[in-house]
């Protein structure tokens, strides 16, 4: 292999079209060196053709596929730059080698570092088989080395925040909504929706604690903005779990939930669990306990969020928690309860709620010709109700296998990695039933799982 790769290095090098400096670095010809955990050395140079990128792909080792291009490779650094395409947007994202599972350029595969007998990358053990992968002096090692540290894009990232932006950042907002002063605003109206402005916002906030020093409330406050803004964007959850500690998180809060998930994610259940005990816990943590196998607890949760004013939530929580527990038929009794219920605040959430509960249900009843084992080869489109609307899903079978899962029409704002996140598990499992979803973005990933399901259930053979 690695005689074939210099061989197509050395014919590529003798091509002199000029608008290839217009597309790559000279040090884009460079190829990658083993990673420290056992790589294998593999060619990574893409050329243009016109003024159109070549179509690349990385393989992460947490799973998650990416197509687009390569930037530059930074041979001393061990980091590659790839420009993805997300929600439209071109998003240019700097990967370590040891985060990369594989790339595909022009068709040829090469693996860079590999996974063990498990399939999980040697430093980032999955924790889906609910056992601990890491002792609790192994994940504090990792939130106090990796999740104080900057990230590697951080020096290289621009700010880019409107000046108008009132940095002082009161703790209640003044006025009307003004997504041009108000930086809780900005980050909610213009970062979140927006992945190319991802790393930039979470900058914006760094820069928003080096103000606060005199300020322990406010920068309590943007501590947690950090943590929160590194769990649902970037799901780092070493940087996410330290600044949540900082913080101070509450087991009643979303962001208390985040940090639970950020020690099971990386590795020690006992960690989240401990955590989580004797506590008044948010109602997300029905969701979390669910993903853990935790089904009588999130449950326990459960009972005490269905006699208030946020029942709708708890039943589609529940819900959720029970599907992906395989007990589809009491899955179906509590979604049922948001349909029988009926109402909500105001017209808009009572559709929003209803719809997604009966989406749920259509997608259970259709599990079995959703099996893609049963499912013609061919490409199917299917929708399905998430936050803002309608989300419209595509899928690709070939050879008895889901090929392809992408996200081709929806007016979600507040997605966080839902978009890519769920159809790379959807394309793992082979299926639709064993998802978690993406954390933060629960509405729209579970509206992607019942786009998909029935979107597979048309071609049941």
């Amino acid at each position: 292999m690695k005689t074939q790769l210099v061989e197509a290095q050395n014919n590529r090098s003798r091509q002199t079209d000029p608008r290839i400096a217009r597309c790559f670095p000279v040090e884009a010809a460079k190829y990658f060196h083993a990673s420290a955990i056992g790589s294998i050395v593999f060619l990574a140079f893409a050329l243009c053709v016109g003024t159109a990128f070549c179509q690349d792909s990385i393989e992460l080792m947490d799973g998650t596929k990416l197509t687009g291009q390569i930037i530059q490779i930074r041979k001393a650094d061990k980091e590659v730059d790839f420009n993805a395409s997300v929600n439209g947007q071109p998003t240019e994202s700097t990967y370590r080698y040891e985060q990369i599972h594989a790339a595909t350029y022009r068709g040829k595969r090469f693996v860079i570092t590999a996974k063990d007998s498990s399939g999980s990358s040697p430093e980032k053990k999955s924790t889906t088989d609910g056992r601990n992968t890491r002792t609790k002096a192994e994940v504090n090692e990792l939130i106090q080395t990796v999740g104080k540290t900057p990230p590697a894009w951080y020096e290289s990232t621009p700010l880019s925040h409107p000046k108008t932006l009132d940095l002082d950042w009161p703790l209640k907002a003044s006025g009307r909504w003004n997504e041009s002063k108000n930086v809780g605003q900005y980050i909610w109206g213009r970062v979140n929706p927006n992945p190319s402005r991802w790393r930039s916002g979470l900058k914006l906030v760094h820069e928003c604690t080096k103000l606060h020093q005199g300020n322990r409330t406010l920068l309590e406050r943007d501590m947690e903005m950090l943590g929160k803004l590194y769990f649902t964007l970037l799901q780092d959850y070493e940087r996410a779990a330290y600044w949540l500690e900082r913080s101070q998180a509450g087991l009643n809060t979303e962001a208390g939930i985040y940090l639970a998930s950020c020690y099971w994610r990386l590795g020690n259940r006992d960690m989240a669990l401990s955590l989580m005990r004797g506590k008044s816990l948010h109602i997300d943590a029905i969701k979390l306990l669910g993903d853990m196998g935790e089904l009588d607890g999130a449950l326990i949760v459960a009972r005490v969020y269905e006699k208030t004013s946020l029942a709708n939530e708890a039943w589609l929580n529940t819900g959720d928690a029970l599907r992906g527990a395989g007990r589809f038929d009491d899955a179906i009794r509590s979604y049922q309860k948001v349909i029988t219920r009926n109402k909500a605040r105001n017209e808009e959430y009572r559709k929003r709620y209803v719809g997604r509960a009966r989406d749920a249900i259509t997608a259970i009843n259709l599990f079995d010709k959703a099996d893609v084992s049963k499912v013609a080869d061919g490409t199917y489109i299917d929708s399905s109700t998430g936050y803002n609307g309608v989300i419209q899903v595509r899928v690709v079978v070939n050879d008895s296998k889901i090929e392809d899962v992408k996200v081709v029409k929806h007016r979600e704002k507040q997605f966080y990695a839902a978009l890519t996140d769920t159809p790379q598990q959807i394309i793992d499992s082979q299926g639709v039933q064993e998802i978690d979803g993406t954390s933060g973005a629960t509405i729209t990933s579970q509206a992607i799982i019942s786009a998909a399901a029935k979107a597979l259930a048309q071609g049941a053979r």
